[in-house]
């Protein structure tokens, strides 16, 4: 509890009586101070409990009197604490109508308490109730620090670090998003301050802000120790925080820090087995890539998924931070949707390999639905700080070389096109299907087929339809079994027969192009 002037009445060993502001006498006190001066104020800070004897000053005169108590009142001194039997015998009838008039705290101070006593009372109050901060503080990072190392990790630090505060808290990913708050309720609260946030992460960390009303004060600390945010916390409270609640804020942040940081040197260690993995699907190692990073990436490489190449929008511009703002976003969707996401920072580009109408997917095309709006509302070219992106059409693990080609050409198109964003299915879409009717075209599809469809003829098996099915799902062999309603070593007993037929491997993604191509001539009308 802080050091009332209530307190010092009660204190039985200062004799202390009450001769105006009976009212007001829950107001802290943050100190003693004895001053004859007529004039105090300049040395004044607020929260003072002046001790006088007026000494230099006309305490029976009504005006000079109405004049002083008007300006201590000003500058925020607490009460005053008059000594009588010194001056003045009784505390003269002017100075006690003037406190009155301003409500202010008068206390009579009797010849045998020394002021001394007084300052002795209100040091040792004030250390005491420090000492019990620092104590509540030094509790609370302990509990805050079990909380991190829960299994709940920044969840349970904040329900914790909300009820030490008697408000709420919630924490920001880099985009500015919330990804937990406590209590419940917060949420919608804290995401309201996004933009508050956001201007917040771009001052270098440590930064914070105050924003909000008395009634919902909030404090935003950034998180990171580097010159880019990596996240933000945000504690709401009906008043500023006392000297226990700092500390909590304080070993909160810390905590918070220490978390993000050490995810992010996880991060970069993914990010190089990342690359690893990427290359070797790129050289068309999918077996070895699973085997490497199974526990990582499985889901992402057992289902289809898009690959994305991003690089500044204006040729020549290394844009570092546009990348990582970039990346930090697409992460975030997909973190919030519990989607795994692979992404591999190249030189001057990012690779971004994601889960085919994921979250990653839908912020990519966000993003750039957004700086279409901002070009078309400034009618300009790309800014310094754009990026431009190539999305590749949905492929599977096989077909990760095929996928990353389309992604790099979709780039190249949209780089041309002044587009920000450039799906390869555009691409192919009203192009190169309609070429497929020229009948030099067909003859190469038919001759391509012919020994299949003259196998599929003599009632031994499907294989035109089991490999339409199989290269439509992008080799992924349940998804076409489903589709054929075979099972699955069904399926590929008639790809071996497929190979075997035609003498070419379905592993070259020359054949699989040529293959498909044939069989869309095929189905092409004339």
């Amino acid at each position: 509890m802080p050091l009332t002037l209530a307190s010092l009445v009660q204190h039985s060993a200062l004799k202390l009586s009450v001769r105006a502001g009976e009212d007001r006498l829950d107001t802290p006190v943050r100190w003693a101070h004895v001053s004859e001066l007529a004039d105090p104020v300049p040395y004044m800070e607020g929260g003072e409990l002046l001790l006088i004897t007026a000494m230099k000053l006309d305490a029976e005169d009504p005006e000079e009197m109405r004049a002083y108590v008007r300006r201590l009142a000003a500058a925020g001194v607490v009460g005053i604490g008059f000594a009588v039997g010194v001056n003045y015998d009784a505390i003269p009838q002017a100075l006690v109508e003037a406190a009155r008039g301003e409500d202010l705290p008068l206390l009579e101070v009797p010849r045998r308490t020394p002021f001394l006593a007084i300052s002795k009372a209100v040091s040792a109050a004030l250390a005491a109730d420090q000492y019990r901060a620092v104590t509540a503080g030094f509790e609370a990072q302990r509990e805050l620090t079990r909380a991190a190392l829960s299994a709940e990790g920044p969840a349970e630090l904040l329900a914790r670090l909300a009820a030490h505060v008697h408000g709420w808290a919630a924490l920001y990913d880099t985009s500015g998003a919330v990804v937990a708050a406590a209590p419940d309720w917060a949420a919608r609260r804290a995401a309201r301050l996004t933009p508050d946030v956001e201007r917040l992460r771009e001052r270098p960390a440590p930064a914070s802000a105050v924003v909000g009303g008395s009634d919902d004060r909030v404090e935003l600390q950034s998180l990171g120790t580097g010159r880019r945010a990596r996240g933000a916390l945000a504690v709401g409270t009906g008043a500023p925080l006392g000297t226990a609640e700092r500390y909590a804020v304080h070993s909160a942040v810390a905590l918070l820090t220490l978390t993000t940081e050490r995810s992010r040197a996880l991060h970069d260690a993914e990010s190089r087995l990342g690359a690893a993995v990427l290359r070797m699907l790129l050289a068309g190692e999918p077996e070895h890539a699973q085997a490497v990073a199974a526990d990582l990436y499985g889901g992402l490489l057992e289902a289809p998924f898009r690959l994305v190449v991003v690089e500044p929008a204006l040729p020549g511009t290394a844009q570092p931070e546009g990348l990582a703002a970039f990346a930090d976003a697409v992460e975030s969707a997909a973190a919030r949707a519990g989607e795994t996401l692979l992404v591999v920072p190249e030189t001057g580009r990012l690779v971004v390999l994601a889960a085919d109408g994921g979250a990653a997917v839908q912020a990519v095309a966000a993003h750039a639905e957004a700086l279409e709006g901002r070009r078309g509302r400034d009618a300009t070219g790309p800014e310094a700080d754009e990026l431009v992106i190539g999305l590749s059409a949905p492929a599977g693990p096989a077909n990760a070389g095929a996928a990353f080609k389309q992604a790099d050409q979709a780039l190249a198109v949209a780089r041309r096109r002044g587009r920000p964003l450039v799906e390869h299915e555009d691409l192919a879409a009203g192009s190169v299907l309609p070429l497929l009717a020229d009948e030099a075209v067909r003859a190469f599809a038919d001759g391509t087929l012919r020994a299949l469809r003259e196998h599929d003829a003599t009632g031994r098996g499907d294989l035109v339809a089991s490999l339409q099915a199989w290269l439509s799902r992008h080799g992924q062999w349940d998804a076409a079994a489903a589709e054929l309603g075979v099972h699955r070593h069904t399926l590929r007993y008639r790809m071996r027969r497929v190979e075997e037929i035609l003498g070419r491997s379905l592993d070259d993604p020359d054949v699989r192009m040529e293959l498909w191509l044939a069989l869309k001539a095929t189905s092409t009308p004339t």
